[in-house]
């Protein structure tokens, strides 16, 4: 029977890395939908070149539809996390800000510039 290791990984990332990497993972979604798109394209343009069967593009059409849908639903996902990225930082900046007194960037771990010694934004 294989065993699971005991791995415990130490991975430390500020708030302002985390939303990055967030929002670097919507941009690659983004770029993937993109990609389906063009090549839904290109099979629109191969079938219209090749036939004028009225069933044949119907079916076409209707498959190309579909797949439209599905891409609408997860730009609303993608759209969601976004929104949800935007509430993160919002919500630091703001208790950052309100526990700030001192005219100098944060010295915490979120990177941002309006923090004090002596909060802690963690």
């Amino acid at each position: 029977m294989p065993s699971i290791p005991d791995i415990t990984p130490n991975i430390n990332l500020s708030k302002k890395d985390i939303a990055n990497l967030l929002l670097s993972s919507i941009a690659m979604e983004e770029l993937g939908l993109a990609e389906i798109i063009k090549a839904q394209g290109r099979k629109l343009d191969k079938i219209t070149r090749e036939t004028c069967d009225i069933n044949v593009l119907l079916e076409a059409n209707s498959n190309v539809n579909q797949l439209l849908k599905t891409i609408v639903k997860k730009e609303m996902l993608l759209l969601m996390k976004l929104e949800s990225i935007v509430d993160f930082t919002e919500v630091h900046e703001v208790k950052c800000k309100n526990h700030c007194r001192h005219e100098k960037e944060c010295e915490c771990e979120c990177d941002c510039d309006c923090g004090c010694e002596d909060y802690d934004c963690k």
